[in-house]
């Protein structure tokens, strides 16, 4: 079985980042890129983003997870810290973290350090969730090997009724991190394969800009 993508090829031609468009500060970049994008409303979920981390075996793993919030501290989203991720950053914070919008032809990678964020906002995030999704985070010890769907919706089942009428409190093994960057890379395509590439590296409390080869 083989499939020929040798003619998948698309011309980048929607925008453009140039040094004179570059604040010196990436988090307002990364601010006025995330909102384009999201007014375009093409992304279906625009604060989608992969992360990578290095697992306990020594290879890197991909997967999905979806940003809560930003600022200057960082990137912030949540997990259960016995998952693979959780484990896999508890031997190695250093995580990168990249976006990929097509609508608008960009990428942002991120290179930083995960930390975990507060109990108090771990929880109070925790509760702004479907309850439905805190029951899950009950029903759910992610990344373990489970027999089948049915004992996960039987899972639910029991925290439902176990909590019934009350607040479902926060497990203990579920909360967030914030990625602190040391570098972020603005990826923009241009024509003819030279793509714009803006990389702000972390110097003490300051940033540092360079351009890089496409």
């Amino acid at each position: 079985m083989s499939k020929d993508l040798h003619d998948y090829r698309q011309s980048y031609e929607k925008s453009e980042l140039l040094e004179q468009m570059v604040p010196e500060n990436p988090f307002q970049l990364f601010e006025i890129w995330f909102n384009e994008v999201e007014k375009i409303g093409a992304a279906g979920e625009v604060n989608a983003m992969t992360l990578s981390t290095i697992g306990l075996d020594n290879f890197p793993k991909n997967r999905v997870v979806l940003l809560k919030s930003f600022d200057e501290e960082g990137f912030v989203f949540y997990t259960n810290f016995k998952s693979d991720k959780g484990q896999a950053i508890a031997e190695n914070p250093n995580v990168c973290l990249s976006f990929f919008w097509p609508s608008m032809e960009r990428q942002v990678v991120i290179r930083g350090i995960a930390e975990k964020v507060s109990e108090e906002e771990a929880t109070e995030y925790y509760h702004s969730r479907p309850r439905g999704s805190q029951l899950g985070a009950w029903a759910s010890h992610q990344s373990s090997k489970v027999a089948s769907r049915e004992e996960l919706e039987s899972n639910l089942e029991k925290a439902e009724e176990k909590y019934q009428g009350e607040v479902v409190p926060k497990p203990d093994y579920w909360g967030g991190y914030v990625v602190k960057p040391l570098a972020i890379e603005f990826w923009q395509g241009r024509q003819n394969r030279l793509h714009d590439r803006i990389e702000f590296n972390k110097e003490k409390d300051s940033w540092v800009t360079k351009r890089l080869a496409p």
